[in-house]
């Protein structure tokens, strides 16, 4: 593999980073900060990844860096086939009502920046080698809208439709759509937040979604509970579901 990673130097994203960097994958990285990007490049290398780990620096918030972006990635580790987006911004149901510009900011970011960045890497993707695997992280949120995540789950919902018409509309082409539906999971987004029975941790989100880019599973739940909690939440009343807090 020659994976482009794109919020990898933390939470569920690095860990994922760590699992390819074990099986000596080329790797290269896209993030906000050089400081970081070269501080977890080093340690890719030091987990066996095929060096150097290629950086460039990426804004989600600046589409208009993308393309520079990804033609210094190219220029890098050449034309690759595997992108892997878990960058994104979460803030509570709360927050967001009492803050115009956080909501603003969310929403921009979680879908309208996504799907530009997707979209680049899907060009890319398509006309350079192919086709390849676009794998993107999500969220339960965006299964059904509940009264704690109106806002972060709209935008979830609104990118998991653009990754499922994007797979209908190439996988003849041969681009792979990955589509993870992370639930509760233990990391630096979540740290504030009371953890579930069921909450998941980086490493084990990770090892689930390594195995679905390799077999190319277009919507993985992680952790594996997710998928039937959210099976019986969409199956709830209208009425049902106005009463809950859930």
């Amino acid at each position: 593999m020659r994976v482009v990673l794109l919020g990898a130097t933390q939470g569920m994203g690095r860990a994922l980073a760590r699992r390819l960097a074990a099986r000596g994958e080329t790797i290269a990285l896209l993030g906000r900060s050089r400081r970081d990007l070269e501080r977890s490049a080093r340690d890719l290398e030091l987990r066996g990844a095929r060096s150097p780990v290629a950086t460039a620096e990426c804004d989600l918030e600046q589409p208009e860096g993308f393309e520079r972006a990804l033609d210094s990635i190219e220029d890098q580790i050449g034309v690759f086939d595997t992108v892997v987006v878990s960058a994104a911004l979460f803030a509570s149901q709360a927050e967001l009502e009492e803050d115009p510009e956080l909501t603003r900011r969310l929403l921009d970011l979680d879908f309208t920046a996504t799907v530009l960045f997707c979209e680049a890497a899907r060009r890319r993707l398509l006309e350079r080698g192919g086709g390849g695997t676009l794998c993107v992280f999500g969220s339960v949120a965006g299964d059904r809208g509940r009264k704690p995540v109106v806002l972060y789950g709209a935008a979830k919902a609104g990118l998991a439709a653009y990754l499922e018409g994007l797979d209908h509309r190439y996988h003849a082409r041969g681009l792979r759509v990955v589509c993870v539906k992370p639930g509760f999971v233990r990391t630096a987004m979540t740290a504030e937040l009371k953890p579930p029975p069921f909450a998941g941790e980086p490493d084990a989100v990770a090892a689930r979604v390594l195995r679905a880019i390799d077999r190319s599973t277009p919507v993985i739940y992680a952790p594996a509970p997710w998928r039937a909690i959210m099976a019986v939440i969409r199956l709830l009343p209208r009425a049902v579901m106005r009463r809950v807090d859930f």
